[in-house]
Parts: C-alpha cells; sequence; structure tokens
C-alpha cells in the first residue's frame, strides 16, 4: 500500500514536468509555425537529388587509379 503512494506521487511529478515544458514551449513560441511543415515534404526530394547529383559526379578512388 505504501508503494502505491510513492507511485502516485512520481506519476504527478512527471506528469506536471511534462505541462511546464509543454507551456514552457507554447509561451516561446515553438508551435506559431504552421505552415512550413506541410510544404517541406514537397521540397525534400529536390534537396536530396541535388546531393545525389554531386555524389554522382565525383568519381570513385577505382576510376582515378584507372586514369593513371
Amino acid at each position: 500500500m505504501y508503494v502505491m503512494f510513492i507511485l502516485i506521487g512520481f506519476s504527478l511529478l512527471v506528469a506536471l514536468t511534462f505541462l511546464v515544458v509543454f507551456l514552457w514551449a507554447v509561451r516561446t513560441g515553438q508551435f506559431e509555425d504552421q505552415y512550413t511543415p506541410s510544404v517541406r515534404a514537397l521540397f525534400d526530394d529536390e534537396d536530396r537529388k541535388q546531393t545525389n547529383d554531386r555524389i554522382a559526379d565525383k568519381p570513385d578512388n577505382q576510376e582515378q587509379r584507372s586514369m593513371d
């Protein structure tokens, strides 16, 4: 029975901690940008394609050795 009181107290402490962190995040503006996350998925493929093109343009070590 004594353990149950400790667990209830601990769970209330954890819940209060999460509430304080959530309120801090709301007040500092962490949730104000609602447009960018919806558009980020549209531009993600272009960034990967540019990165892959740059990697493909560089010869690997075997190609460099065969040219020497």
